[in-house]
């Protein structure tokens, strides 16, 4: 498994890469090398909650393909996908992905496996949200002014927090929409929202696999947990090699299919922290 920089295009690179390799192998032992492997974009939570650690080597034994991972938001994974500069993606923003599918881009999404999105925050409780509801402990947090970080950043994460406002009333996404008080967007990943949170004594919308994996707590805990509305689900799509003919198709169908076996299920099922397993496998049979 290798964790790529997201910023230069990945045609750039590949054909960087393709030259070099030209010059010292034969050139089918060039096509054969580069077709061992593909680039994923996939989340900052799959990857910081330490899954693709634990999953892709199992993935790599099973099929000799290895995967380089560029772990974004899943609004940028599916921009660098609809760009071409990955074979597969796998993500969290259902909506996103079936627009993404309806465009062309992938030829299927497939659900992989599911977890849930919790709300944390200081032990102390200003806005008093412990117990509630999302949408509750949302208008609790906006009439309080407490300080809430969100990703702010077109994730997964940050589009189900934008839904889970607007539900509580408050449309955070319309243009000129009044932000409460003490909200603050820090355009960054989940861990370093997190640590933010940490540092300032703040609400945070998480994931609960990147929770449980985070170390930097401080004060912080769980504060509502449980609603059927924080129902957080996974899925897998390949890139359409009609938009894209370089892309991999084999290869990245190879993790698609095996991410959504009963083996690829089984590997996702064993991954615990402290014996709480991250995350729920749940692909059609």
């Amino acid at each position: 498994m290798e964790y790529l920089n997201p910023n230069p295009l990945r045609r750039r690179w590949v054909a960087a890469a393709a030259l070099c390799v030209v010059a010292v192998l034969p050139m089918g032992a060039a096509a054969q090398d580069a077709a061992k492997s593909i680039v994923m974009a996939s989340t900052t939570s799959t990857e910081q909650s330490g899954l693709f650690a634990h999953l892709l080597p199992s993935f790599k034994a099973a099929s000799g393909v290895e995967v380089r991972v560029v772990a974004v938001g899943t609004g940028q994974a599916l921009d660098m996908a609809r760009r071409g500069d990955a074979d597969v993606v796998f993500v969290h923003d259902q909506v996103a992905e079936e627009k993404f599918v309806a465009e062309g881009f992938g030829l299927k999404r497939v659900p992989v496996m599911y977890n849930d999105f919790v709300l944390v925050g200081p032990a102390a409780d200003p806005a008093k949200v412990k117990g509630a509801t999302i949408s509750e402990a949302l208008r609790k947090v906006a009439a309080s002014g407490a300080s809430f970080i969100s990703r702010g950043d077109k994730s997964g994460t940050h589009a189900a927090e934008l839904r889970l406002w607007r539900q509580a009333g408050s449309d955070l996404a319309a243009p000129g929409a009044t932000k409460p008080a003490g909200y603050k967007e820090c355009g960054c990943g989940m861990g370093p929202a997190l640590n933010m949170a940490a540092s300032t004594g703040a609400y945070v919308f998480t994931d609960r696999g990147t929770w449980l994996s985070f170390k930097n707590r401080a004060d912080l805990a769980v504060l509502v947990e449980g609603d059927k509305a924080l129902f957080n689900q996974y899925g897998v799509m390949v890139v359409n090699p009609a938009k894209h003919p370089h892309v991999k198709q084999a290869a990245a169908q190879s993790f698609a299919d095996w991410v959504t076996s009963p083996a690829g299920q089984a590997t996702i099922a064993t991954y615990k922290i402290n014996g709480e397993q991250l995350f729920f496998p749940n692909a059609p049979r």
